[in-house]
């Protein structure tokens, strides 16, 4: 079709198929009509060249079929994962997913999900940067938003997958207490001292109890900014003798800093990660970690998107448990 040749339109498939025009664009969505009705609208429409106009379909229902996927920090390998698996199940014939790096900037996050309720986006899942952060109150109030990991305790969210980490910080850090370690380090994503994520308040508090020396220390995901904080920490006096690192792929950094400095895992240090990524069972010794069932969650999280875009309903939270993967990056410190 050239440049200047009329766009077909459901009218022209109506002419070539004898049938109404609410009837042809039932068809063309699936929605109404015998299967032979269905398949001769579709063959008119591939004949015809006739392409749907997403904008316009948009305006029509209300629903533009876009659902945005607003991560965290992609350079985390378990939010890859996560992100590549919700695209999928999302993929629908009349549903995409933008998945969108927020690069670890809370308030980079609130503008890109802002952007996508602009944008028309039927439902916004997030992982948030900083649950805390008051603009989620306006942006939940103008789209459906999915929370995964922390809540969002100023917002109405319309549904939220909670990891529990009150379970899984609770439980590394007594197995570090157990093996007789006494100076800990808790690696976490946070970029800026002044936003405290959930799991570090649980650190704080979980460690007092157990008397623990605990340091919050911020880190990136990606491998060589990783393995400068876990270099500038193993360098430091006291060294700590235990880290819980809140990401596999902060780990990974403790591994390459540790190797520099002559240091051995589990025998100078032991080290906990917290997602069980795949390449962490090939590590020497392979990282114990905390495994996260992705599967289970990835189809709540597809299944509550599907209630918020079709019903707008409330669904009640639920919480993720995590398991404990013992591998051999754990023992007593040194004496």
């Amino acid at each position: 079709m050239s440049g200047n040749a009329r766009r077909p339109t459901l009218k022209d498939i109506a002419a070539e198929t004898g049938l109404s025009m609410a009837a042809v664009s039932y068809a063309l969505r699936g929605l109404h009509g015998t299967p032979e009705t269905i398949q001769r609208v579709q063959d008119a429409a591939e004949r015809l060249g006739y392409q749907a106009d997403p904008v316009a379909r948009a305006l029509a229902s209300g629903k533009s079929g876009s659902v945005g996927v607003l991560c965290a920090s992609l350079e985390d390998l378990w939010q890859q994962r996560l992100a590549a698996a919700l695209g999928r199940e999302l993929l629908a014939p009349d549903r995409n997913a933008w998945i969108i790096d927020s690069a670890g900037d809370a308030d980079r996050q609130l503008e890109l999900a802002q952007h996508l309720v602009d944008h028309r986006a039927d439902a916004i899942v997030v992982i948030p940067v900083n649950p805390a952060a008051k603009g989620w109150t306006k942006i939940a109030q103008q789209a459906p938003v999915i929370a995964i990991g922390d809540a969002l305790p100023g917002a109405k969210a319309k549904s939220e997958v909670i990891f529990d980490n009150e379970s899984g910080v609770s439980t590394a850090l007594r197995r570090l207490a157990d093996a007789g370690h006494r100076t800990v380090a808790v690696l976490s994503p946070s970029h800026r001292f002044e936003i405290q994520r959930p799991a570090e308040e649980i650190a704080q508090r979980v460690a007092s109890g157990l008397k623990l020396k605990v340091r919050i220390i911020p880190c990136p995901h990606d491998l060589p900014g990783a393995t400068e904080v876990a270099r500038e920490l193993l360098s430091s006096t006291p060294r700590p003798t235990g880290i819980l690192a809140l990401a596999d792929s902060m780990a990974f950094g403790v591994y390459a800093a540790s190797r520099e400095l002559g240091l051995r895992v589990p025998e100078d240090l032991s080290l906990l990660g917290y997602d069980d990524q795949p390449l962490s069972q090939l590590l020497t010794p392979p990282l114990s970690t905390f495994h996260w069932p992705l599967d289970e969650l990835v189809a709540d999280v597809v299944a509550r998107v599907t209630s918020a875009v079709d019903t707008n309903r409330r669904v009640r939270r639920t919480t993720v448990v995590p398991t404990l993967i013992e591998r051999g990056s754990v023992a007593a410190p040194p004496t």
